[in-house]
């Protein structure tokens, strides 16, 4: 149940290892449904847990959301692992060679990373990558994708998702609706990517629509001129409503990339004012700097509808030690 205060429709980072009291004081007038965690985070285990453990007395969800980008390769927030998940293409290039072992590796990589991240309490993981790979993609996504194949990715995709979920934590699938040909790195300015909604259907959108009932949809801080001219893809009505829940057919819960980043223009509350009315649910904001997060006291409280979705998310399953050691022994044996 919740408490009294509703909650804000934010994911927020923090700065450091521990609450400082001004985050405090500002988390607990945000009241938000949730944290996102990074490597400035995550300094030792029982750090990370105990971290966790405080950030959900700052939100009124009964379950806060607690998310990480633990991909594996060179995006990993945690590097303390016994298992270390290896870049996408690295499972996307085994599937290649044999379809049956690519799957296994990618769902027992799922159940693996979920939990772990579950030991801390995270709940989230900002995975899977659902970017078609290109020759021209920018290196931001580069070997992080799977595949330069949709089907291929697809099924990736699914086995991941399946995995995570039997180990205990949400995927995200991301960057809606594909970031696999943009040109430019989305944190730094805004990629273009000017191509027709045929190609596009063709393979960006297609690892999405096969995935279509993740719980969890991360938005593009893209700008798809043949669809939108005006609006990057996290702050388009027409793409969010027309492409990535008619189109496309996703039933989860729409979450925006890092409001923070570069792509985008204006203050935060210009920011995350134009991202939900474009129809995101949820909004991430990463940098954890205070005067920024300020801005975000203005947005206004979470809908009815996101709220009621949000307590009523697909069940969980919970990983079992012995089955757990067997999964690390067996990619082990399949990655080398």
């Amino acid at each position: 149940m919740l408490a009294v205060k509703k909650p804000k429709p934010l994911i927020v980072g923090v700065e450091g290892t521990q609450l400082t009291d001004g985050e405090k004081t500002l988390l607990r007038h945000l009241a938000p449904v949730g944290f996102i965690l990074f490597k400035r985070n995550c300094q030792n285990a029982g750090q990370l847990k105990a971290l966790c453990d405080e950030l959900k007395t700052f939100s009124p969800m009964a379950d806060p959301l607690i998310f990480i980008d633990q991909e594996g390769g060179r995006v990993n927030r945690i590097d303390w692992e016994d298992y270390m998940a290896p870049a996408g293409r690295t499972i996307g290039d085994l599937y290649k060679q044999n379809p049956d072992k690519g799957l296994k590796a990618a769902q027992l990589n799922g159940y693996v990373l979920a939990a772990q991240l579950k030991e801390y309490g995270i709940n989230v993981n900002c995975l899977p990558l659902a970017d078609v790979a290109t020759e021209s993609m920018h290196d931001v996504i580069g070997d992080r994708a799977f595949s330069n194949n949709p089907q291929e990715v697809a099924a990736l995709c699914a086995a991941t998702i399946s995995g995570l979920m039997a180990g205990g934590v949400y995927p995200i699938i991301k960057h809606a609706p594909g970031h696999g040909r943009a040109q430019a790195d989305s944190h730094l300015e805004l990629p273009a990517v000017d191509q027709p909604l045929s190609a596009l259907k063709a393979q960006d959108f297609l690892p999405f629509t096969a995935n279509k009932e993740c719980p969890l949809v991360m938005t593009a801080h893209i700008l798809y001129p043949q669809l939108d001219p005006e609006n990057c893809a996290t702050n388009s009505p027409f793409i969010i409503d027309e492409i990535l829940k008619k189109e496309m057919g996703l039933t989860g819960l729409i979450v925006s990339d890092d409001i923070n980043m570069q792509a985008l223009q204006g203050n935060m509350a210009e920011r995350a004012n134009k991202a939900l009315n474009a129809g995101c649910d949820l909004l991430l904001h990463c940098s954890g700097k205070l005067a920024e997060l300020e801005q975000l006291k203005t947005v206004p409280d979470v809908t009815d509808d996101v709220l009621n979705t949000l307590e009523n998310l697909p069940p969980l399953g919970k990983a079992n030690a012995e089955l757990l050691q067997q999964a690390k022994e067996e990619l082990k044996e399949l990655l080398g």
